[in-house]
This record gives structure tokens, C-alpha cells and sequence, in this order.
């Protein structure tokens, strides 16, 4: 008798940032327009907090501390939230099904701060405010980048589905001489660089945080063998790069 598979393998963790993502975006519509502004502001990274404004801006000293993670609960829009919702079951799915749903948080969680500390770098003092979990979704694509191709040489994306933790873990001298990964990249790094331009954007309400999702992939990229379980961290020895 044939082994019946799911049609859809979320993982809980998955589903429960999801859940959290659209809890936060649904309270939202039923507050006023100044709750809704407040709750916003003291959620949002903004730069200017670390410039001497702190105290000026909803959420006080406690949201300066905050904020590197809570931004990334809430977005500017359903678009803005349904397109960082698409990627996160694409990329986070395929990180907690390895690593586990502890695992899967912590990282997540890194690459948004991470994403919000590029940000913040390149714009000090900056007094717009950034919303939404698309750092820490370029994260996790950067993180996947360490075993997806391995997974379609050993099988294809079902791979990824059925046998996350048996796919070897590309060390990071390979990834990095991997032409697949390297094409990946640049190609996320162009649409970054079009976004600034405003090209490529679909329609989005206001600036791209470009700087964010840059700062995040990169996180992912070189920061996953961190996150990724024990005896997964095996080393492509002998075999092409691409």
C-alpha cells in the first residue's frame, strides 16, 4: 500500500509566525487611526531613536531595545504582509522541517536583527520608520542557499519536503564557490539594487528597506551553520562547484 503524504508539510513554528504576522495585521483594522499610528511607531525600527530622540517616539527607551525584532511584526500593508508570508512558508518552511522549530525562531529572529542593524548603519539618524519581516525572510533565503542545491542534486525540491536532515550542509568556502549560489545572489542583490530605484517593486506603498534585506541574506548566508542541527554540518568534499 502506497505511503500517503500530506499535501502541505508546515511546520507548527512555521505556522505560529504566520498566525502572529496575521494576528498583529488584523488588530490593526480595529483600532483607531492614532492607535493604529502609535502601536506602529513603537513596533517600527527607526534610526532616529539612537540619535537622541528616543524619548520622543512612541514606545520610549524600552522600544530602542525592542524594535530590532518587533518591526518585523507588522507591515504597511495585505500586499506587504501576503508577499513576506509566501516566502516565509518557501524559506522558513524548509529551515524549521531541518533545524527544528526552536532552531528555525532563533534564526529567523538573528537575521531580522541583523537586517535592522545594516539598516540602521546605513542611515543613522534616519527618522522613517521600517516595518515588516522581510529581513529576516532574505535571511532565510540566504540560509537555504547552504543546502538547497544539494538537495536538487540529490533529488530535487521534494528533497527539501520529505528529507531536510539528510541533505549535507555546504560549508562556507563551498557555498561561496558554488556558481549556483553565487547566480542566486547576484540576482538578489540586483533586485535590491532596482528597488532603490523604485523598479520591481509591485506596487509598494513607500521606500524599500533595501539595506535591511541585504544586511539579512547576508546574516543567513554566512551565519546558518550556527543555527543548523548538530552532524548536519558535513562538508562537500570531491564534488564539482557549480
Amino acid at each position: 500500500m502506497a505511503r500517503r503524504e500530506p499535501i502541505f508539510n508546515v511546520p507548527a513554528a512555521v505556522v505560529g509566525v504566520l498566525a502572529l504576522l496575521a494576528g498583529v495585521h488584523l488588530l490593526r483594522q480595529v483600532l483607531s487611526p492614532e492607535s493604529d499610528a502609535i502601536m506602529v511607531l513603537s513596533l517600527a525600527f527607526i534610526p532616529a531613536r539612537y540619535s537622541g530622540m528616543a524619548a520622543d517616539l512612541p514606545g520610549g527607551a524600552l522600544a530602542s531595545v525592542t524594535s530590532f525584532l518587533t518591526h518585523a511584526l507588522v507591515h504597511a500593508d495585505a500586499t506587504h504582509l501576503t508577499f513576506n508570508g509566501a516566502w516565509l512558508l518557501a524559506f522558513g518552511g524548509a529551515i524549521a522541517l531541518r533545524a527544528g522549530g526552536a532552531r528555525f525562531l532563533a534564526f529567523a529572529a538573528a537575521t531580522a536583527v541583523v537586517g535592522a542593524l545594516a539598516f540602521w548603519a546605513l542611515n543613522p539618524g534616519l527618522l522613517a520608520p521600517v516595518v515588516g519581516a522581510s529581513g529576516a525572510v532574505a535571511g532565510l533565503m540566504g540560509g537555504t542557499m547552504r543546502f538547497l542545491f544539494q538537495a536538487l542534486d540529490r533529488g530535487g525540491l521534494r528533497e527539501l519536503r520529505e528529507n531536510p536532515r539528510n541533505i549535507p550542509l555546504m560549508s562556507l568556502a563551498d557555498t561561496l564557490r558554488d556558481r549556483r549560489v553565487r547566480l542566486s545572489s547576484a540576482v538578489f542583490l540586483l533586485l535590491n539594487v532596482l528597488a532603490m530605484y523604485g523598479i520591481g517593486t509591485g506596487g509598494a506603498q513607500g521606500p524599500i528597506a533595501w539595506e535591511a534585506h541585504i544586511g539579512g541574506y547576508l546574516a543567513g548566508l554566512f551565519g546558518y551553520g550556527f543555527f543548523d542541527r548538530p552532524g548536519r554540518r558535513a562538508e562537500v568534499d570531491g564534488e564539482p562547484s557549480h
